[in-house]
Protein backbone atom coordinates (compact mmCIF):
# COMPACT_ATOMS: atom_id res chain seq x y z
CA UNK A 1 0.00 0.00 0.00
CA UNK A 2 1.80 3.04 -0.71
CA UNK A 3 2.49 5.77 2.22
CA UNK A 4 0.50 8.88 2.25
CA UNK A 5 2.29 12.11 2.47
CA UNK A 6 0.74 12.58 6.06
CA UNK A 7 2.38 9.74 7.03
CA UNK A 8 5.24 10.26 5.43
CA UNK A 9 5.44 13.62 6.87
CA UNK A 10 5.08 12.87 10.11
CA UNK A 11 8.08 10.57 10.00
CA UNK A 12 10.39 12.46 8.70
CA UNK A 13 9.67 15.54 10.67
CA UNK A 14 13.03 16.48 13.17
CA UNK A 15 11.84 17.12 16.81
CA UNK A 16 13.56 20.32 18.30
CA UNK A 17 15.77 19.21 21.32
CA UNK A 18 16.71 22.73 22.18
CA UNK A 19 15.27 25.26 23.69
CA UNK A 20 16.08 28.10 20.36
CA UNK A 21 15.05 25.31 18.53
CA UNK A 22 12.06 24.72 20.33
CA UNK A 23 10.68 28.37 19.94
CA UNK A 24 11.66 28.75 16.76
CA UNK A 25 9.17 25.63 16.27
CA UNK A 26 6.73 27.37 18.15
CA UNK A 27 6.78 30.51 16.34
CA UNK A 28 6.24 28.87 12.99
CA UNK A 29 3.68 26.96 14.20
CA UNK A 30 2.26 30.28 15.66
CA UNK A 31 2.36 32.02 12.35
CA UNK A 32 1.03 29.46 10.22
CA UNK A 33 -1.77 28.90 12.21
CA UNK A 34 -2.81 32.62 12.19
CA UNK A 35 -2.37 32.58 8.08
CA UNK A 36 -4.04 29.30 7.45
CA UNK A 37 -7.16 31.22 9.60
CA UNK A 38 -6.47 34.51 7.29
CA UNK A 39 -5.25 33.55 4.27
CA UNK A 40 -6.72 29.98 4.16
CA UNK A 41 -4.26 26.88 3.74
CA UNK A 42 -3.75 26.91 0.01
CA UNK A 43 -3.24 30.38 0.02
CA UNK A 44 -0.02 29.76 2.33
CA UNK A 45 3.45 28.91 1.56
CA UNK A 46 5.44 27.72 3.68
CA UNK A 47 7.89 30.58 1.66
CA UNK A 48 5.56 33.03 3.45
CA UNK A 49 5.26 31.36 6.42
CA UNK A 50 9.30 31.50 7.34
CA UNK A 51 8.97 35.03 6.09
CA UNK A 52 6.36 36.04 8.26
CA UNK A 53 8.06 34.03 11.38
CA UNK A 54 11.17 35.64 10.95
CA UNK A 55 13.33 32.23 10.34
CA UNK A 56 15.57 31.00 7.18
CA UNK A 57 13.50 28.40 4.94
CA UNK A 58 16.00 26.07 5.69
CA UNK A 59 15.09 26.34 9.54
CA UNK A 60 11.81 25.63 8.31
CA UNK A 61 12.47 22.46 6.46
CA UNK A 62 14.31 21.34 9.00
CA UNK A 63 11.68 20.81 11.02
CA UNK A 64 9.09 20.52 8.83
CA UNK A 65 9.44 18.98 5.44
CA UNK A 66 6.50 20.71 3.83
CA UNK A 67 3.13 22.16 4.74
CA UNK A 68 0.90 19.24 5.41
CA UNK A 69 3.84 18.28 8.03
CA UNK A 70 2.95 21.52 9.89
CA UNK A 71 -0.80 21.55 9.24
CA UNK A 72 -0.53 18.26 11.10
CA UNK A 73 1.74 19.05 13.69
CA UNK A 74 -1.19 21.96 14.78
CA UNK A 75 -3.83 19.20 14.62
CA UNK A 76 -1.53 16.64 16.49
CA UNK A 77 -1.11 19.96 19.34
CA UNK A 78 -5.36 20.21 19.20
CA UNK A 79 -5.96 16.56 20.01
CA UNK A 80 -3.74 16.35 22.83
CA UNK A 81 -5.16 19.57 24.41
CA UNK A 82 -8.64 18.74 24.26
CA UNK A 83 -7.40 14.60 25.32
CA UNK A 84 -5.85 15.96 28.37
CA UNK A 85 -8.96 17.82 29.32
CA UNK A 86 -11.29 14.99 29.33
CA UNK A 87 -8.45 12.66 30.65
CA UNK A 88 -8.38 15.44 34.01
CA UNK A 89 -12.54 14.35 34.02
CA UNK A 90 -10.99 11.09 35.50
CA UNK A 91 -11.46 12.00 39.15
CA UNK A 92 -13.83 10.38 41.87
CA UNK A 93 -15.46 13.77 42.32
CA UNK A 94 -16.82 13.72 38.30
CA UNK A 95 -18.22 10.26 39.11
CA UNK A 96 -20.46 11.24 41.92
CA UNK A 97 -21.66 14.43 40.68
CA UNK A 98 -25.02 15.08 39.00
CA UNK A 99 -25.62 14.00 35.62
CA UNK A 100 -26.82 17.24 34.55
CA UNK A 101 -23.39 18.87 35.84
CA UNK A 102 -21.45 16.21 34.15
CA UNK A 103 -22.75 16.88 31.13
CA UNK A 104 -22.32 20.26 31.59
CA UNK A 105 -18.30 20.02 32.29
CA UNK A 106 -18.30 18.03 29.29
CA UNK A 107 -19.85 20.24 26.69
CA UNK A 108 -18.35 23.58 28.63
CA UNK A 109 -15.04 22.15 28.20
CA UNK A 110 -15.38 21.31 24.75
CA UNK A 111 -17.02 24.93 23.62
CA UNK A 112 -14.14 26.51 25.97
CA UNK A 113 -11.14 25.11 23.69
CA UNK A 114 -13.17 26.30 20.60
CA UNK A 115 -12.91 29.65 21.69
CA UNK A 116 -9.91 29.60 22.83
CA UNK A 117 -8.68 28.27 19.85
CA UNK A 118 -10.19 30.02 17.04
CA UNK A 119 -7.32 28.05 14.31
CA UNK A 120 -8.91 25.11 15.20
CA UNK A 121 -11.41 24.95 12.32
CA UNK A 122 -9.40 26.50 9.96
CA UNK A 123 -6.62 23.27 11.05
CA UNK A 124 -9.22 20.85 11.08
CA UNK A 125 -11.47 21.45 7.43
CA UNK A 126 -7.97 20.92 6.14
CA UNK A 127 -6.93 17.68 8.01
CA UNK A 128 -10.61 16.63 7.03
CA UNK A 129 -10.07 16.70 4.01
CA UNK A 130 -6.08 15.83 3.42
CA UNK A 131 -5.63 13.39 6.45
CA UNK A 132 -9.06 11.31 6.81
CA UNK A 133 -6.89 8.95 9.10
CA UNK A 134 -5.75 11.40 11.48
CA UNK A 135 -8.96 12.73 12.00
CA UNK A 136 -10.69 9.35 12.43
CA UNK A 137 -7.62 8.37 15.00
CA UNK A 138 -8.12 11.50 17.06
CA UNK A 139 -11.81 10.60 17.19
CA UNK A 140 -11.32 7.45 18.55
CA UNK A 141 -8.55 8.30 21.24
CA UNK A 142 -11.52 10.80 22.62
CA UNK A 143 -14.04 7.34 21.79
CA UNK A 144 -11.98 4.85 23.62
CA UNK A 145 -11.25 8.04 26.54
CA UNK A 146 -14.85 8.28 27.16
CA UNK A 147 -15.76 4.84 27.30
CA UNK A 148 -13.10 4.16 29.88
CA UNK A 149 -14.96 7.09 31.76
CA UNK A 150 -18.27 5.90 31.57
CA UNK A 151 -18.19 2.59 33.68
CA UNK A 152 -17.26 4.63 36.28
CA UNK A 153 -20.98 6.08 36.88
CA UNK A 154 -22.91 3.55 35.58
CA UNK A 155 -21.31 -0.26 36.16
CA UNK A 156 -23.53 -2.32 34.77
CA UNK A 157 -23.32 -1.72 31.19
CA UNK A 158 -21.11 -3.57 29.48
CA UNK A 159 -17.94 -2.76 27.35
CA UNK A 160 -19.65 -1.98 23.88
CA UNK A 161 -22.34 -0.45 25.05
CA UNK A 162 -19.89 1.81 26.61
CA UNK A 163 -17.76 2.53 23.42
CA UNK A 164 -21.58 3.07 21.47
CA UNK A 165 -22.22 5.50 24.19
CA UNK A 166 -18.78 7.31 23.98
CA UNK A 167 -18.90 7.27 20.25
CA UNK A 168 -22.59 9.09 20.04
CA UNK A 169 -21.22 11.61 22.58
CA UNK A 170 -17.80 12.28 20.74
CA UNK A 171 -19.51 12.90 16.93
CA UNK A 172 -22.64 14.59 18.47
CA UNK A 173 -20.61 17.21 20.96
CA UNK A 174 -18.02 17.79 18.56
CA UNK A 175 -20.00 18.16 15.17
CA UNK A 176 -22.57 20.63 17.39
CA UNK A 177 -19.61 22.56 18.59
CA UNK A 178 -17.98 22.71 15.10
CA UNK A 179 -21.12 23.77 13.54
CA UNK A 180 -21.10 26.64 16.55
CA UNK A 181 -18.04 28.26 15.29
CA UNK A 182 -19.78 29.79 12.28
CA UNK A 183 -22.65 31.11 14.04
CA UNK A 184 -23.33 34.29 15.91
CA UNK A 185 -22.54 34.40 19.59
CA UNK A 186 -26.15 34.72 20.45
CA UNK A 187 -26.78 31.61 18.25
CA UNK A 188 -23.43 30.21 19.22
CA UNK A 189 -24.82 30.12 22.79
CA UNK A 190 -27.84 28.81 22.21
CA UNK A 191 -26.56 25.83 20.24
CA UNK A 192 -24.19 24.80 22.74
CA UNK A 193 -27.48 24.62 25.27
CA UNK A 194 -29.51 22.69 23.07
CA UNK A 195 -26.38 20.26 22.62
CA UNK A 196 -26.54 19.73 26.76
CA UNK A 197 -30.13 19.50 26.42
CA UNK A 198 -29.41 16.75 23.77
CA UNK A 199 -26.84 14.61 25.33
CA UNK A 200 -28.15 14.95 28.75
CA UNK A 201 -31.56 13.53 27.03
CA UNK A 202 -29.45 10.61 25.77
CA UNK A 203 -27.74 9.60 28.47
CA UNK A 204 -30.15 9.87 30.90
CA UNK A 205 -32.14 6.54 29.02
CA UNK A 206 -29.16 4.85 30.62
CA UNK A 207 -27.68 6.25 33.36
CA UNK A 208 -31.48 7.04 35.30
Amino acid sequence: MAESSSQSAARTRRKPTQARSLERVNRILDVAEQMFVEKGYAATTTKAIAAQAKVPIGSLYQFFPDKEAILQTLAEGYSDELFSYFQSLDTPEMAEISLADYVDKMTDGVEQFFSQHPGYYAVFMEVQARMPLVNEADDARLIQTIATLLPKRNPPLNAQDYHAIAFIMVKAIGNFMWLSLGQSPDFRQRLVKETKRLTFNYLQSYFS
